[in-house]
């Protein structure tokens, strides 16, 4: 057989999403950045305004979550236990508005820091199922 008609091995695992953005150094840029746009854009500011000041902890809790949550090590779940992210986000209002604001920042991140086309319409989609899961009123 020609050695470009040979397929993958069926053993071979496809790059996990944490390891296609550079892994810890590519999900720290977008937890960052993330931040950094919330913090600068006006029209996330009732977002904002929900996060305690200085916003160094929640940065790095953000960064540790989406680590295992894009197939990294799993930071957050060895310090706090399983996300529960929709329970852990019940005290706060988030409602569409909220969700939209949230996937502003996001969505900038990705547009800014995700170059290759499959992995920022990857991304944008789990991103915004997610933004959609935490909706927890009308």
């Amino acid at each position: 057989m020609l050695s470009f008609l040979k397929s993958k091995s069926s053993n071979e695992t496809p790059p996990s999403l944490y390891q296609q953005l550079g892994g810890e150094q590519g999900v720290r840029a977008i937890a960052e950045h993330f931040y950094d746009v919330m913090e600068s854009d006006p029209r996330a500011k009732e977002l904002l305004a929900l996060h305690a000041q200085p916003l160094t902890g929640i940065r790095q809790k953000f960064f540790e979550f989406l680590s295992g949550w894009l197939g990294g090590p799993q930071l957050f779940t060895e310090k706090y236990g399983h996300p529960r992210l929709r329970a852990r986000h019940l005290p706060f209002k988030i409602d569409v508005r909220m969700r939209d604001q949230w996937l502003l920042c996001m969505y900038q991140v990705l547009d800014e820091q995700v170059h290759d086309e499959l992995l920022h319409m990857q991304l944008k989609q789990r991103f915004t199922a997610l933004a959609h899961h935490m909706i927890n009123t009308d």
